[in-house]
């Protein structure tokens, strides 16, 4: 289901960078048993702490000891709960929780809130084994492919793995995704509107039935190489948790922040109608930092809204780059780039 849905992203979005709002992170779906109370139980506070999981971004969220104790009263923070019944017999529990209760829940926890708005990332794996390169696809490695998507739906986490059709190989290959040549992979994950990209390449070592893999985003910002080294689906599984973790860091809201609220001002450029005002005005309050927007004054080039926000202005700049509809405006007639204050906040309305 999450690899059909990017897929339906992919057909249908257009060729800019694209952040995904990720809509099942305050649910979890679990294998039961049967339809017992105990077995409900059992499972229901297992997905509230992978809830926990994929709504801070901290992997150790399910080990906090008040968060296991919150736990027994399982229906303070339940929404709905239903049975899926899969072909083959298996029986699955899905138990959806209510998001502003898990987010309070974060906060009693000090753990950072992670936005439903994020980054999609196309992943590049080469794997050399018996002395041949190949790279991860459907075809080719079908189970690996398979747990790629699997951890990242566990971690919330919106990824590609590359088609590797014709248009794919025209620019990549595996010489560039072993050897991390950032242009010619980042013009592929372009065509995938991934916003980040990763190369990652696996062997195994010598005389040993250890693999190892290395894994780098490709940008020069974050071109630090991280090492994992283990059984071949494990390390591949932290690879997808150390991923999930590092954006985290990047886009979560800091947990002592998290509890602040303040305001700011906030421009947006190229409104044509009050309809335009009013999208943008529900698009501003859907950000997960955002708790209020009003409007407080109006130009004929521009609106002003005044915005109510948890965390910093750079954690309310994060969310906002994440989100196609807006972006950072920068005045077509300037000769050069004006350097603005670190708290302007002034943008364009595209409104996708």
């Amino acid at each position: 289901m999450f690899r059909l849905f990017i897929s339906i992203l992919f057909i249908f979005a257009c060729n800019t960078s694209f952040a995904v709002e990720v809509t099942n992170l305050y649910q979890d779906t679990l294998k039961v048993a049967d339809k017992s109370r105990d077995e409900r139980l059992r499972a229901s506070n297992t997905a509230l702490l992978n809830v926990l999981v994929k709504v801070s971004g901290d992997k150790n969220a399910d080990q906090h000891p008040l968060a296991k104790r919150r736990g027994r009263d399982i229906s303070d923070f339940m929404l709905k709960f239903e049975y899926e019944e899969e072909s083959d017999g298996q029986l699955n529990l899905v138990v959806k929780f209510e998001e502003k209760k898990i987010n309070a829940l974060l906060k009693d926890l000090n753990l950072p809130l992670w936005g439903t708005r994020r980054p999609l990332v196309a992943v590049w794996l080469a794997i050399e084994d018996n002395w041949r390169r190949e790279l991860v696809t459907q075809e080719s490695y079908p189970q690996l492919e398979q747990l790629i998507y699997d951890k990242a739906e566990r971690r919330g986490l919106p990824v590609v793995v590359p088609l590797l059709d014709l248009q794919d190989r025209a620019l990549v290959g595996v010489p560039e995704v072993w050897g991390n040549f950032s242009q010619p992979v980042e013009q592929a994950s372009s065509r995938y509107n991934a916003e980040r990209s990763i190369t990652a390449r696996m062997y195994q070592q010598a005389n040993s039935d250890t693999w190892s893999l290395e894994w780098r985003f490709t940008n020069e910002e974050l071109f630090e190489t991280h090492y994992l080294s283990g059984d071949k689906q494990h390390i591949v599984a932290e690879m997808m948790n150390d991923l999930a973790a590092g954006l985290a860091t990047e886009y979560a809201i800091d947990p002592m922040l998290s509890g602040q609220l303040t305001s700011a001002i906030f421009t947006l450029k190229g409104v044509r109608s009050f309809v335009d005002i009013e999208r943008a005005k529900r698009r501003l309050e859907s950000l997960s930092v955002v708790t209020g927007a009003a409007i407080s004054k109006r130009v004929p080039d521009a609106v002003e809204y005044t915005i109510n926000h948890t965390g910093s202005i750079t954690d309310l700049k994060k969310a906002l780059q994440l989100d196609n509809a807006f972006k950072a405006y920068v005045d077509p007639r300037a000769f050069y780039d004006i350097t603005k204050s670190n708290d302007a906040l002034e943008y364009q309305w595209i409104g996708r």
